[in-house]
């Protein structure tokens, strides 16, 4: 109860000291800067520098908060990746000859790859067929709000779900885990499908699939409706059926939408972190390199060098796809 009170606390201050802000800053500036001036002249510099201030009081608040939270660290963490693991003697590339000779780092790097491969194309390919399927059917909404769900959820939370799914039990004794029921059921064997090397890559793999499908179908679902339906009806009259019209006349004209939704999937896949802690710990050979900068960080006394340079490897993957997702989206903005 203690919490919800101290939660609650926390939102209501928010929300006045945001208030107080924007109503003191906005009156404040219009004193500064009055628009009833009696010299008409002067009242008409007054709106004009007032109207150049004002957008920059709205700003403020979110590029200070960036600056602070986000263009500091960046530029933090790379000068800490040339220093040692307490941050204060300077050790040059050490940094980076340990990590290309790490077997950790490769194989989180591997295990990167995996995860880039399958989870982004595998939600995509997913949330396009469940947003092309339930078009179709009278209770499509129902099925979409259900398959939606999942995004609700955080990932630890997903990842408690999906640990009762894979939960093990000595042979001969009930199993609560639903896999291992069915595998029982089949006259198969319990397994501890987590800890199997390689294929728990793919075990993991499915909970953020199972988040991510739902933000993909909602996306591609409102392309699929945007598209004109004369060249729909072009297609039919002509002869073509129903595979045909998806796969060459609707794909391409969502391929822009189809490839943002890619791209944003795979910046998230990058930085996974929290499916991995929650479920392995990074056992088992399912370390990523966001859990790996977390250890080398924050574990076994600290390591500042190690850690830094690691987020500034993540830092260099994630960077190229946003901005190539950034330029993608703006084109379909601007119609091109």
């Amino acid at each position: 109860m203690a919490q919800l009170v101290y939660a609650l606390i926390t939102i209501v201050i928010g929300v006045l000291g945001a208030l107080a802000y924007f109503f003191g800053s906005n009156w404040l500036l219009d004193r500064i800067f009055p628009a009833n001036h009696p010299d008409l002249a002067q009242a008409s510099r007054n709106m004009r520098r007032a109207g150049l201030i004002r957008p920059w009081l709205f700003l403020g608040p979110a590029l200070l908060s960036l600056g602070i939270y986000l263009v500091y660290p960046l530029f933090s963490s790379i000068l800490y990746s040339f220093y040692d693991r307490t941050g204060s003697q300077f050790i040059g590339l050490g940094n980076y000859l340990w990590m290309l000779h790490d077997g950790e780092f490769r194989e989180s790097i591997f295990n990167n790859i995996l995860w880039l491969i399958v989870v982004p194309t595998a939600a995509t390919l997913l949330g396009l067929i469940i947003a092309a399927l339930t078009d179709r059917i009278w209770w499509g909404n129902i099925a979409k709000s259900l398959i939606f769900m999942p995004m609700a959820i955080s990932f630890v939370g997903a990842s408690v779900i999906w640990k009762f799914v894979y939960d093990y039990r000595e042979a001969g004794a009930e199993q609560i885990g639903l896999l291992n029921a069915v595998v029982v059921a089949l006259g198969g064997q319990p397994q501890v499908w987590i800890s199997l090397p390689f294929w728990n890559n793919f075990f993991l793999m499915v909970i953020l699939i199972w988040v991510q499908t739902g933000f993909a179908m909602v996306l591609l679902s409102a392309a699929l409706r945007g598209i004109p339906e004369e060249t729909v009806e072009a297609a039919v009259i002509d002869g073509a059926n129903p595979w045909q019209i998806f796969f060459k006349i609707k794909v391409p004209q969502i391929w822009g939408t189809i490839a943002v939704v890619w791209t944003t999937i795979t910046i998230l896949v990058l930085k996974v972190f929290d499916i991995v802690l929650a479920m392995t710990n990074g056992q088992w050979q399912t370390q990523v390199l966001a859990n790996l900068m977390f250890d080398w960080m924050f574990r076994g006394g600290g390591d500042f060098g190690r850690g830094a340079v690691i987020a500034v490897v993540i830092m260099l993957m994630v960077v190229p796809i946003m901005i190539w997702n950034i330029r993608n989206a703006r084109r379909e903005m601007e119609g091109r």
